[in-house]
Formats: structure tokens, sequence, C-alpha cells
């Protein structure tokens, strides 16, 4: 049988209609996974000219909506009080084709499969444009860490891993990070894998680097994303030195994107949380950020409490920072479907020339209409945000041949892969017929890098 044999999608008329019937097949299949619906229609409709030019493409669509390999498993775990709770645990293993799988665990209570399979469909294109032999995956939890004592985290991580351990290795699966879990629930999980296997290797990502973790991972994501705009301001003729941006969120993403937006001379504005946003008018320092990463990541508490470090900051509760005025880059940073319709025609109003998404998708599908239709452009997380898992990449190659290099070596290559990710999405939309649009151009050419992939290993 013929390559083109093997990949035939049966449905007869249009390519619309075709991507219809594909749409409706996936929907049916599971109807109540909303998120992974929503992230593989965005990517669906970006492909059409792909269709367009072979409709083979449809079929391996088909192949890789589905997951390889899906876990769940029961989390049981002590509190302080001597009293078992139960969570559930997810790892989805969603593609191979290109590496071992990759992705980040979530620790958050709106996680369910549905959310996981989105965050691990999306990382399969994310990991393809990174250029690094990575394929996709993402996991995690509904466990709520919010609130829990350093102990309750302890035990929750330890039971958590003691059931994944079995199902991921250096080079079959290397979860990180995501919501939720940072260094701290990375060390706890990574010692655990090691008392069950006896093994010290490189199957998390995000370690400490006394213990292989590599110099940048923790402010990859944010530096990530900022290179990324640096570079389509650079090609399209807008400063980024004095620029207003309004950033959301106030983890990991959120603080180092307004570290590297004050290296380049940028005006970060805002960081916020699920209670409302904090405005520095004049725009945050160094100092100031400083402030909030103690907050956050010391104290734990929520971002009204930074207004006590700060005489000139404005907390508007239940608010987001699309409200702000006069600003030109928007870095949504915080997670899934926080700008809806009205909020981006509100930083249209605003004068918002370019949205670069810190989170996975952040924008639903009406707040990217409203982009399109205002010429707003789109840098999606795919792209924008996948600087982290780049230094994911190069922290599982320093630990196979068992280096570390120094910063100034990771950051560089930070830079130049998020370059190549800018330069291969703005060449697939031109090829593709959508020049200037990001959002497609991403699409295509991660799903490319992907299926040709599929293509040439077989039925797999």
């Amino acid at each position: 049988m013929t390559e083109q044999g093997r990949f035939q999608w049966g449905t007869k008329g249009s390519v619309d209609e075709k991507m219809k019937a594909l749409f409706q097949k996936i929907q049916a299949r599971d109807p109540d996974q909303r998120e992974f619906l929503q992230a593989f229609e965005e990517v669906l409709h970006s492909l059409k000219p792909v269709f367009e030019k072979d409709e083979r493409y449809l079929a391996i669509m088909e192949t890789i909506a589905e997951p390889e390999r899906v876990i769940t498993f029961r989390v049981p775990w002590i509190d302080d009080k001597g009293i078992q709770r139960v969570n559930r645990g997810y790892r989805v293993q969603f593609s191979s084709a290109l590496g071992p799988y990759k992705g980040g665990l979530r620790l958050h209570p709106t996680v369910n499969l549905g959310v996981i399979k989105f965050l691990g469909f999306e990382q399969i294109f994310k990991n393809a444009l990174t250029g690094l032999p990575m394929g996709g995956g993402k996991g995690g939890s509904d466990f709520d860490p919010k609130g829990k004592s350093d102990n309750e985290i302890l035990q929750f991580c330890t039971s958590f891993m003691t059931s994944l351990y079995r199902h991921i290795g250096a080079n079959c699966d290397v979860p990180a990070g995501d919501i939720g879990v940072g260094g701290r629930e990375i060390g706890y999980m990574y010692g655990q894998y090691k008392r069950l296997t006896g093994q010290f290797e490189g199957v998390l990502t995000g370690k400490h680097t006394r213990w292989g973790g590599s110099l940048i991972r923790p402010e990859a994501t944010g530096y990530g994303a900022v290179y990324f705009a640096q570079n389509w301001c650079e090609d399209n003729n807008v400063p980024i030195k004095g620029a207003r941006c309004v950033v959301s969120g106030s983890g990991n993403v959120a603080q180092y994107t307004v570290e590297k937006l004050l290296h380049l001379g940028a005006i970060p504005l805002t960081v916020s949380d699920s209670t409302g946003y904090v405005l520095e008018p004049n725009g945050f320092t160094q100092e100031k950020l400083e402030k909030v990463m103690h907050l956050k990541n010391v104290k734990r508490g929520r971002i009204a409490d930074y207004c006590k470090e700060s005489s000139t900051a404005q907390f508007f509760a239940g608010k987001k920072p699309w409200e702000v005025k006069n600003i030109t880059l928007a870095f949504p940073s915080a997670t899934q479907n926080e700008i809806d319709g009205a909020e981006a025609n509100t930083l249209v109003a605003n004068g918002c020339k370019l949205v670069v998404e810190g989170a996975n998708m952040p924008s639903t599908k009406e707040a990217i209409e409203v982009y399109k239709a205002n010429g707003v452009i789109l840098c999606p997380g795919k792209a924008a945000n996948a600087g982290g898992v780049a230094v994911s990449g190069l922290e599982m190659t320093q630990n196979s041949t068992r280096v570390s290099w120094p910063r100034e070596e990771v950051d560089q290559k930070l830079k130049d892969i998020m370059k190549n990710i800018y330069t291969a999405s703005k060449t697939a939309a031109a090829e593709y017929g959508a020049t200037g649009n990001i959002q497609d151009g991403a699409n295509i050419a991660g799903f490319l890098k992907v299926a040709d992939s599929v293509i040439e290993q077989g039925c797999v």
C-alpha cells in the first residue's frame, strides 16, 4: 500500500466539509472535554491551507488527536490532622513522534482529563517548534496546594510519584512543573522517584541546579515570551523600549516576563492573581518586582498584600488588567481562557498591538476573532511560551551528558530557539497564504513536523 493509500479521509465534499466532519468525529468521542475540543478546533482551522494542498493530513490530524496513552490513578495522602484524603492523578502521553513525552504537571482543583488533554495536545506542537527531540505529554491532579502545609504538599507529592514513577523515565517521559508545581514540588517528587527506582537520572526537569537542574530554567518561560515579542517588534518597527505592557498572573511566568521587560527598557504596569490585579502607574522597578517575588514565592500570599509594600500601587479587586489604558503589549500569563471577547475589545480600545501568550490558551475563540478583526497580532502560547520547555530540553541534554552549562550559554541558546520559532512561524504563514499571521504559522509549522514524522514511522 502506498503512503497516499495509508492516509485517507473518507468523507466526501469540500475541505471545509471534511474539516467539519473531522471535528464532529473528535467531538462525538469526547463531548464533555470542552478545553480539549477548543484547542483542537483552533489548530484545525489554522491548518485549512495545509489540507487544501494535501488532504492526507486530515487523516494524520485524526491520528495525532488521539493520545498514545492515558493514565489515571488514585492519589491517597494523609493531611496534618491524620485524615486520609484522595485526589485523582493524570498523565496523558500524547505523542512520541519526535522524542520522549515531555510536558508539565499541573496541581489545581480545576484539573480534569479534558484540561490535561488540551494541555498535552498543545504541548505536541510547542515541543516540535523548539527544534529539540521531544514528544508531547501532560499530567497533574485536582489537588489544590493553596492553604496546604509544607508537610501536606510533601505527603501528596510522595503519593503522586508512587503511582506515576512506573510510567516515566529519562528516555520515555520527562515531566516538569506547571501551575501549582514549582521547585519545591519537583524536589519532593524527584526524591521519591529516586527512592523507588534507585536511579539518579534526568526524569524531571525544573530541578535545582545543585542536583541536575539547568540555569535559566525558572526564568525561561517568561524570558522566552519577551524574546519572542522582541523579535516581532524588531521585525515590525515597534519599539519595545518604553512600551507600556500589561501582564496577568504573578507566578513564575509573570514574574520573569516583568523582569525581562525591565531589562529591555519596557514599562510593565501590572501583575494579578485570582483576587484581582495590581497597577503600578509608572511601571514596576526591579526592587518592586522583588517584593512581588517574595510575597508570592516565600510568603505565598495574595497579590493585594503587595500594596502594603508600595505606596504607589493600586489594587483592583475582582478585575483583570486588560482595562488599563494606553498600552502596546499584553502578556496573558495566568491561565486558560482569561481573555474573552469583551476583554479583547477592551484591549483593542486601549491601543494593544500585540498579545503574547505566556499562559496556555489564555484567549477564547471569541477573543481571537476580535484580535483578527482589529489587526491585533496574536503570538500563541505554543510559540510564545515555548521557552520553558525549550530550556527543559536543554536540561535533559545537560543531564544526558553530565555537564552543566553557564548561565550565559543557556540564555543565548534560549534566545536562538525563540528567534527560530518566530522565523518558522512567520515563514510557514507566508508559505500557506497567511502572511503576518503568527498564530496560523505556528500551528502549521509545528503540525507539519509532527505529521511528517508520523508518516515516516509507519502505523503509529
